[in-house]
């Protein structure tokens, strides 16, 4: 610093700044705290900081018994499901994703790393059968796969007894269960696995989109089961072509 800069009023509050280093921190400090309040204070009087996504609704028992395996079993750990807006990744995995896709996961699993594909747009991609043979033997269909096999899952009987007090903690957290959900979980459940179960068309009215899987086996509905419905409900809720055409629209 030069002499005529260091005998300004600024220049000497630089100088004690860089010199005093307990100065230096209160200084950060300060201008951390200030931003802070500057961008955290405008979302307190936001009604809503999520978007609201035409499609997008809490699971349907099946799928939440699934996506209680998938957290219990830590996919999360080498499957993200958030897609980023950046071009690889959209040309990849597909649309970017939305925060309103994630908004009744609690937790949310967009997870920290890849050791495996984005799960975020799985959905309809593969069928059943493939999904089964992924779960049980990953290298049968995937010879590069480094992921362990969990052929355990289709030998283990779902338990959902407690499905509906998840349910019921659930909407009080904010995921909009509606009393005829909660009441129908169980018969849902079983609807879901059984498309001529004469819940099924009932079910349907209360998620739509739903898709009826034959999937149970002799032993009932199994943990791989659950899964495989959690997996594919992923990306399937929202039409991203509006979003792909609204996009083309403001371009032009």
């Amino acid at each position: 610093m030069s002499d005529i800069a260091r005998n300004t009023p600024t220049g000497g509050l630089q100088r004690r700044l860089e010199t005093n280093s307990i100065l230096l921190l209160l200084a950060i400090l300060l201008l951390v705290s200030i931003g802070g309040i500057i961008e955290i204070t405008p979302l307190f009087y936001l009604h809503n900081t999520i978007e609201k996504v035409e499609g997008v609704r809490p699971y349907s028992p099946l799928e939440l018994s699934g996506y209680n395996i998938y957290v219990r079993e830590g996919c999360y750990t080498c499957h993200s499901q958030m897609i980023r807006p950046l071009r690889d990744e959209v040309e990849r995995y597909g649309h970017y994703s939305l925060a309103a896709e994630s908004m009744y996961d609690h937790p949310f699993q967009w997870g920290s790393k890849r050791n495996g594909p984005d799960l975020a747009r799985v959905g309809g991609r593969y069928s059943n059968d493939w999904h089964r043979d992924h779960l049980r033997d990953p290298r049968s269909v995937v010879p590069t796969s480094i992921m362990p096999g969990y052929p355990f899952l289709a030998q283990t009987p779902l338990d959902a007894a407690h499905i509906v007090e998840q349910m019921k903690t659930l909407r009080i957290v904010g995921v909009p269960y509606t009393d005829a959900q909660i009441d129908n979980a169980a018969a849902d459940l079983s609807a879901q696995s059984a498309p001529d179960d004469p819940g099924a068309e009932a079910m349907r009215r209360r998620y739509p989109n739903a898709v009826v899987y034959d999937q149970a086996g002799k032993n009932g509905i199994t943990e791989e089961d659950a899964l495989i419905a959690y997996l594919q409900h992923l990306g399937v809720s929202v039409n991203f072509k509006l979003y792909d055409d609204k996009a083309a629209v403001n371009v032009r």
